[in-house]
Formats: structure tokens, sequence, C-alpha cells
């Protein structure tokens, strides 16, 4: 569940909101295994990134789960007449010139609010080849949240969420459990074999590091 605004949502982001649900629908997706019940503040790590539908897909997912998600954005989408709209749909700028890194400034986010649910694309990019970032992890470890890795099935129209994974001070031994999970639910998605992949190497480059030590 994300923190509610405390003023009325401005017409554009219930506009939004309401055609994005509509699509949402239209569309049929369907959640095949929700989100954790109870939890109050995580981070949501999602793959594959292949679409710029995807946003529009997830906050559809969320909203039948009862929940608004977050979302990071640069700070100067938060500015003039866009100001209002973003923070409505969830945004949380991030302002890239200062001292302190997004990391940083995302867990302070998680800090100040009861409740928070932030999105991001494991991958980085829709040109990925499935390998992912560790900014998702970097967050979770900073702001002392679970993971909760969400899987997209683009062919079926079908997503669904793991249980929460609490990072460890490893991101290789986070990243093996995260990509069995999603290999289990998509065995056959390349995608998801190169994140096993990448896990894998990973976790040889960490036990060959600590050999050497």
């Amino acid at each position: 569940m994300s923190q509610k605004p405390r003023y009325q949502r401005s017409i554009l982001s219930r506009i939004v909101r309401r055609i994005i649900m509509v699509l949402y629908r239209w569309k049929g997706w369907k959640i095949d295994g929700g989100l954790p019940k109870g939890l109050q503040k995580y981070v949501i790590a999602g793959a594959p990134h292949s679409s710029n539908w995807d946003f529009v897909f997830f906050v559809g997912a969320t909203a039948d789960e009862g929940i608004e998600p977050n979302f990071m954005g640069k700070h100067t989408l938060f500015q003039g007449v866009m100001k209002n709209f973003m923070y409505d749909m969830g945004g949380i700028p991030v302002d890239r010139s200062k001292r302190s890194n997004y990391v940083e400034q995302v867990a302070e986010e998680y800090a100040r609010r009861d409740h928070l649910a932030l999105v991001i694309a494991a991958e980085g990019t829709r040109k990925s080849d499935g390998e992912w970032k560790s900014g998702f992890y970097n967050i979770a470890r900073a702001a002392n949240v679970p993971i909760v890795a969400a899987w997209v099935d683009n062919d079926t129209n079908t997503l669904g969420f793991s249980d929460p994974i609490w990072p460890t001070q490893s991101f290789a031994e986070t990243l093996t459990r995260i990509a069995a999970f999603m290999r289990c639910k998509l065995p056959e998605l390349e995608r998801y074999k190169v994140l096993e992949a990448q896990a894998a190497r990973l976790l040889a480059e960490e036990a060959k590091g600590e050999n050497a030590a």
C-alpha cells in the first residue's frame, strides 16, 4: 500500500488512472500469485521489461491487489504543471545532481513514509538481454525492506508476485533466490535463463574472491 495524497487528486491523474484500468481489463490481464499480505514497505522488482505498456499493466495489477505503487522519476519532472500529476501517480523525485546518490534519497523516502511499494524495472531497459541491474537490491538493503519479485508472461497476459525475499549481504545470493523463483514460473523464457546464468556467474566470482582473500 502506498501513501495516500493529502489533497484531492488532479483531474488529469484521475483520468489517466481510469484509462489505465480500462486498458488493463480490456487486455484481460490476470494475476497468478498475489502480493504478500501485511507488508507495508517493499521493493517490487519486475521483469521482463519488454514494452512501454509494462507500467500500465503493473498499475492495473497492483490496483487489483489494493495498492498504489510508486516509481522513481527525474526531479525536473516534478515541477510546474506536471508536479501534482507526477505525485498523484505515485512518483518519487530523484535528483542525481545531489551529493547523496539516488539509493540514499529513496531510502530516506522509505523512512519518511508508513507505506511504500516501489516498482522497479530490474533489467533497466527494454534492450536488456535479461541481466538485472543492482539498483533494486541496493535500495532494499539501504531501506531495510524486502524484495517482491514480479514475473510477467506477455503471451498469456498473466503476471504474479513472489513471497518477500529479504536481501542478504550478497547480491549474488539474493539474485539466485529471485532467479529460482522466476525460472519456476516461466522455465523456458530466455531472459529468465540469462538471469539465472548471471546469478551463477556472480556467485562463482564471489567464491573466487573469498578464496583469494
